[in-house]
């Protein structure tokens, strides 16, 4: 009677427990930005400010096959990405970790043992005996959570999985734009040797011009001399600019995941940059949803929120549960006999009455790990906005800068043509034949740089507006991730198949992250 009793008891504490239990802390929310009070960005007056289509892969916009191939051999390849992918395996398993410490644990055991004791008895001398026992049980341990340390424990593990996640999307980003860069690198390169090789040309035949004259007696050996030596330059230049070139192309066989120098030649350079439509921007606030990095912030932010929560709970007890069954026999074949049936139940309430202020500690700990959180967040967000103004002042500057050097380059090439024929024709001296190559060479100089920058700037662009990078591109079989950041602990995902970087399910429209249940 008194075991029923035992067991009636241990079963009202565990519904007891299960109605009682509560979850202590805040709950994260998104925290008011610089972006939320931004109505438009500064910079982009004459630009599409409304709702962002969706759009494919922002680098198709370039026209450039090449470009697209070399992306996806990246997105294939990249070991940075594979590290990233790791890492988000890694943080859903710590997130299964926490999600199993708030269920019964179960567990079995068996044994046998021989045991021998020796003892002596007055008058009967030393008598020894022996001992053979057989057991098996079956054990069942649950801690009742009654004040939400563990699954505020899982919440943080899983906003940690969510912040993994993003990361692994930011490394996406800059893959894909490193590798779009070594491809106008190398455009820009390639095009700058073919002018290097013009200039050379060009001197090779100014040169002959003065060695004729030379012999001629119609120019002097200074002439030859400097003829001579602007050669030399062009060619010198030439050397360098190829040395440029290689490591470029070594630099994007990294990048793809190839051994460097074992990739092929590029087809061609790339067209002059295309003239696209305006980027359509957005609304500032949009930067919170759509930038990974941003994300991520925001998710740190819920791990160290759900944290707080972890750390009051754990001034209050803790309430475990467990109970074992099994069975003690003298002899195998008995074993599962009714008598040798043995078991036990206990209830175990422990809580803390004096740790000398460490638990309240912890507590205080935890909220300025919070505070941190918000700190950076709200860093993270202004340097975004920062970003996307610089973007959009570098692109509108480097366009007319590049409108303004062409025009200097056709200027300078028609200063030199008309200074060589003057020479020629003994006109000029070949002190301005000098002097109208040298303003050359800087014009077509300034015209790769400009060029250059027009390109990189659209890409800072695309960059800062963390714009749709397909990440649906990414072989599933090399994320091997499951999307269990799409829906809570618990629930079944969608499609377990691809790796989910929809964030919808996570936040309500105020961006407060759905409870796990």
């Amino acid at each position: 009677m008194n075991h029923t009793r035992f067991g009636v008891a241990v079963a009202l504490l565990a519904t007891l427990a299960i109605a009682v239990g509560c979850t202590l802390g805040p709950e994260p929310e998104r925290p008011a930005t610089a972006a939320d009070e931004a109505a438009a960005y500064k910079h982009a007056s004459d630009r599409e400010t409304g709702m962002v289509p969706e759009v494919s892969p922002w680098w198709h916009t370039f026209g450039d096959e090449t470009t697209t191939e070399l992306v996806d051999l990246a997105l294939e390849n990249n070991t940075d990405l594979h590290a990233a992918v790791a890492r988000v395996l890694e943080a859903e398993a710590n997130l299964k970790r926490a999600g199993g410490a708030r269920l019964p644990q179960v567990g079995y055991g068996a044994s046998a043992a021989r045991q021998k004791m020796s003892f002596v008895l007055p008058g009967t001398g030393r008598r020894e005996i022996f001992s053979t026992t057989y057991s098996y049980d079956l054990t069942i341990a649950w801690q009742a959570d009654l004040f939400g340390r563990l699954k505020r424990t899982q919440q943080a593990m899983w906003a940690n999985m969510l912040a993994e996640e993003a990361a692994q999307e930011a490394v996406v980003h800059t893959v894909v734009a490193l590798v779009v860069r070594s491809r106008v690198q190398i455009s820009i390169l390639e095009r700058a040797v073919a002018i290097t090789r013009e200039i050379t040309t060009s001197w090779e035949s100014t040169l002959k011009t003065v060695e004729r004259r030379y012999r001629f007696g119609l120019a002097d050996a200074v002439d030859l001399h400097l003829a001579r030596e602007n050669l030399a330059s062009a060619q010198a230049t030439g050397v360098l600019i190829e040395g440029q070139l290689e490591q470029a192309r070594l630099a994007l066989d990294v990048l793809v995941g190839r051994r460097p120098g074992s990739g092929a030649e590029l087809p061609e350079t790339l067209a002059e940059l295309p003239s696209l439509e305006p980027v359509p921007l957005g609304l500032p606030a949009e930067l919170l949803d759509r930038r990974p990095d941003l994300r991520q912030a925001e998710m740190r932010l819920a791990a160290s929120t759900f944290g707080v929560g972890a750390a009051i709970a754990n001034l209050y007890p803790d309430l475990s549960l467990t109970a074992s069954a099994g069975g003690r026999s003298d002899t195998l074949s008995n074993i599962t006999s009714v008598e040798g049936l043995v078991y036990n139940a206990v209830a175990n309430l422990v809580g803390p009455i004096f740790t000398g202020g460490q638990r309240r500690a912890d507590v205080d700990a935890a909220r300025a790990r919070t505070d941190q959180a918000i700190a950076n967040y709200a860093g993270a967000v202004l340097q975004a906005l920062r970003e996307v103004e610089d973007a959009l002042v570098l692109g509108d500057t480097s366009e007319r800068n590049l409108d303004f050097t062409e025009l200097r380059v056709s200027e300078a090439r028609a200063a030199d043509r008309l200074a060589k024929q003057r020479y020629q024709r003994g006109v000029d001296a070949l002190l301005k034949v000098l002097e109208t190559e040298r303003r050359l060479r800087l014009a077509e100089q300034a015209w790769i740089t400009a060029t250059a920058d027009a390109w990189n700037a659209r890409i800072d662009l695309f960059l800062a507006l963390g714009g749709d990078w397909g990440t649906d591109l990414l072989d599933s079989e090399t994320t091997a991730t499951e999307t269990a950041a799409a829906s809570p602990p618990g629930e079944p995902a969608e499609d377990e198949s691809v790796l989910s970087t929809d964030n919808s399910k996570l936040k309500t429209k105020n961006s407060k992250l759905t409870e796990v249940s």
